[in-house]
């Protein structure tokens, strides 16, 4: 009998341990379960806030580039849609700082900067609209706006460089609640985030009453001229592109009818173990796409001599009269756009890229889409204003760098041939094209010299 209680006693504490055990096992996953999940949520939120947080650096950007487009406009219709553009882009800025994990209070000024250029932006495009130009203490209250945009883009600047290189992660800001926002990170940080608000201290506000690639794309393929061709006759084609390739072998990759142009794609391998990619389209034969995978380890020849270099080859396949316009360049090679040009007027919308090697001149790429869509004899409309009386529509300060006659793409599909102006103000450089038959403002390009190339805005 004792036996059996002591034998029931065991067991009930053996019982116990294996309860406890399993409890303790239990704890520990759930310990660990919400552990993996809080770093989850964490990286998550870091996520979150880096977006918004580089959205707002872009929208800045914007806002600083439409501030200063607003300032050289001269014509109501022109003004309105950048005043339009930047009153959107602020908008926008707005909402991704919002977005930030930061107290109102300590962005006060900031906020209140971008939601003053916001309803200013907003009142002076209505102004336009009514066909009313900005006076001079408008053009005195954009340009104070612009000058603080630039402090506020620098900022945010030196701000993406320390979130890039780690000096500071957003979950440091959330974790000590809402003080002060420079305290929050190292030295370099700290100056940085301090100026966001330095930036504005003598900010007042403004008192004031109330509140081109992209268009390259026809239906009609007017450039692709001629009749279909056969995949061996494509074939050819690829040939006599490469001519001065040592071919090894092509190998055909079929029809590709669902592109905007039809093309015949193929591979091909030299006998220098590189890889080259073509198109051929369907009706014409013509050169779509060349695309090749060599390595550029140096940059030897200079921006002048790659730009003849794709000339020379434009002029040899078959694409004369091309001007090259910008460019980029990325890991020894060069990108440049070229415009087709007839009697002395680029023609933009008539575009083909081209990429050059900078160690040697070769060239490993080009794509005529632009060009194939758009291209055509132009009847070339005399123009009924005098470059003189266009340039009664510029703005004062612009010193004039050089001018001529281009036609350039609208959204709606048509072309209008304008007088550009390449001219600048305040150090900043500016395309500003005007309506060569009634002198309308009809588009203005920031230019941006980067050591990588030249763009527009």
């Amino acid at each position: 009998m004792n036996k059996l209680i002591e034998w029931k006693n065991r067991l009930k504490k053996e019982h116990m341990f294996s309860v406890i055990i399993g409890l303790f096992a239990i704890s520990l996953i759930l310990v660990f379960t919400i552990f993996t999940k809080q770093k989850e949520y964490r990286q998550a939120a870091e996520n979150s806030y880096n977006m918004a947080f580089f959205e707002l650096v872009d929208y800045v950007q914007n806002v600083e580039t439409y501030l200063a487009k607003s300032l050289i406009s001269t014509t109501p219709e022109h003004g309105a849609e950048t005043l339009t553009n930047l009153w959107r882009e602020a908008n926008l800025a707005q909402a991704y700082l919002a977005r930030l994990p930061i107290e109102s209070q300590e962005l006060e000024n900031t906020e209140k900067f971008l939601n003053q250029v916001s309803d200013y932006s907003y009142s002076l495009s209505r102004k336009n609209i009514y066909d009313e130009s900005l006076n001079d203490e408008d053009l005195k209250n954009l340009k104070e706006l612009h000058g603080y945009s630039l402090e506020l883009e620098n900022t945010l600047n030196q701000l993406s460089e320390d979130l890039n290189s780690g000096r500071f992660k957003w979950d440091e800001l959330t974790k000590k609640g809402t003080i002060a926002f420079a305290q929050q990170v190292d030295n370099v940080s700290k100056e940085s985030f301090s100026n966001l608000e330095e930036n504005f201290h003598e900010y007042s506000g403004l008192i004031y009453d109330g509140a081109f690639s992209e268009h390259l794309t026809n239906t009609e393929k007017k450039g692709l001229t001629g009749e279909d061709i056969s995949e061996e006759d494509a074939k050819k084609r690829v040939e006599e592109v490469l001519k001065n390739s040592q071919i090894e072998e092509i190998t055909n990759l079929g029809l590709s009818e669902n592109a905007t142009i039809q093309v015949y794609d193929f591979s091909i391998k030299t006998n220098k173990e590189e890889n080259i990619n073509i198109a051929i389209s369907k009706k014409g034969g013509h050169l779509v796409y060349m695309n090749s995978n060599r390595d550029v380890n140096a940059e030897i020849i200079s921006q002048e001599e790659a730009n003849q270099k794709g000339t020379e080859y434009l002029s040899n396949i078959g694409f004369p009269n091309m001007k090259e316009t910008y460019y980029l360049k990325q890991e020894g090679i060069v990108t440049i756009n070229y415009a087709a040009t007839q009697d002395n007027v680029i023609i933009y919308p008539d575009l083909i890229k081209v990429k050059v090697a900078l160690d040697n001149g070769e060239i490993l790429g080009i794509e005529t889409s632009g060009y194939l869509n758009n291209h055509e004899e132009r009847k070339i409309d005399s123009v009924k204003i005098s470059i003189d009386e266009a340039k009664k529509n510029l703005n004062n300060e612009l010193e004039i760098k050089s001018e001529g006659l281009a036609i350039i793409p609208t959204e709606w599909q048509s072309e209008i041939l304008c007088y550009e102006f390449k001219g600048k103000i305040d150090e900043r450089e500016f395309l500003i094209y005007i309506n060569a038959t009634n002198g309308r403002e009809e588009d203005i390009l920031l230019i941006k010299d980067t050591p990588n190339g030249t763009l527009t805005m």
